[in-house]
C-alpha cells in the first residue's frame, strides 16, 4: 500500500519527491502526507532543502522527480513580506485578483482579521515590520487556501512581535482551517505552533513526530522541554539519544 491509500482527508501527498542541483542531491525520495486542517512544521538545518521542498509544494519550482499533489488552492508567506511599495495596503492585498466589489470586501475582511483594517489605504513603506507581516497573511487569506505554505514568516521580527503573530497565526487557523506546513528554523517556534513536526536531514525527512505538548504550550513545562531535548539533538545541535 502507497501512502495515497493511507488517508482519505489527505490534501498533500508527496511520494519519492528528488531534487538534485547538479550532482548534488538536496530532496532524496522524501514521503510526506499532510491532513486537512493538520499543521505540520518542517526543520532542519541551514542549507538543508527546506525552503526547496516548500517550493515544490508551491508550484514554485517544478523541476523535481516524484509523485506530488497538493490542492489548487494554496497561498504561500514568505520571511519578506513582498509588499509592492507603489501599491497601497488594500492593493497589495488584492494583487493578482479580480477587480470586483466582491474581492474588495474579501479583501477589507482579512485585514480586518489581521487587525489593519484602518491601514488599508497607507502604502507600505509606512507599516511596522510585523504589520507589513500581517498584510501578507491577509493576503493569504484572501484566497482562502486550502492549504498555506509558510517560509519562515516571523524570521526577522523582534520577541515581541513574534509572540504577537503566533498567536494571531493560531487564531487565524482555527477559523479558516487550512492545511499548513510551516519551514523554520526555530525549534521552540516548531513546538508552539505544530501538530506534528519533521525533520529534514540529508536530504531524507529522519524525524516526524506528533506534538502532543498540552496546550496552552508552554516551555517550562516537561513535555515541552523533553521535545524540544529531542528535536535539537535530531538536529546535532546538543549531543542526545534520537529516539
Amino acid at each position: 500500500m502507497t501512502v495515497t491509500d493511507t488517508l482519505t482527508d489527505t490534501v498533500v501527498v508527496v511520494e519519492g519527491l528528488r531534487k538534485k542541483f547538479g550532482d548534488n542531491v538536496i530532496l532524496n525520495g522524501l514521503d510526506l502526507l499532510i491532513r486537512a486542517g493538520e499543521f505540520v512544521a518542517l526543520l532542519g538545518r541551514s542549507g538543508s532543502g527546506k525552503s526547496t521542498f516548500l517550493r515544490a509544494l508551491g508550484a514554485l519550482d517544478s523541476d523535481v522527480d516524484g509523485y506530488l499533489r497538493v490542492p489548487e488552492r494554496r497561498a504561500i508567506v514568505f520571511q519578506d513580506p513582498r509588499l509592492l511599495p507603489w501599491q497601497r495596503v488594500l492593493t497589495n492585498v488584492t494583487v493578482g485578483l479580480p477587480s470586483t466589489t466582491a474581492v474588495r470586501r474579501q479583501a477589507l475582511a482579512a485585514l480586518s482579521e489581521v487587525n489593519l483594517a484602518a491601514k488599508a489605504k497607507v502604502w507600505p513603506r509606512t507599516l511596522s515590520g510585523g504589520e507589513a507581516q500581517r498584510v501578507a497573511l491577509a493576503r493569504a487569506l484572501v484566497r482562502e487556501p486550502e492549504l498555506l505554505l509558510l517560509d519562515e514568516p516571523f524570521g526577522a521580527l523582534d520577541a515581541l512581535t513574534r509572540i504577537k503573530m503566533h498567536a494571531l497565526l493560531q487564531d487565524l487557523c482555527r477559523r479558516h482551517t487550512p492545511a499548513v506546513l510551516l519551514v523554520t528554523h526555530d525549534v521552540d517556534e516548531a513546538i508552539l505552533l505544530a501538530d506534528r513536526i519533521v525533520v529534514l536531514t540529508d536530504g531524507i525527512f529522519s524525524l516526524d513526530v506528533e506534538v502532543t505538548v498540552p496546550k496552552p504550550r508552554r516551555r517550562e513545562t516537561v513535555e515541552f522541554a523533553t521535545l524540544r531535548t529531542r528535536l535539537l539533538a535530531e538536529l546535532g545541535v546538543i549531543d542526545g539519544p534520537h529516539i
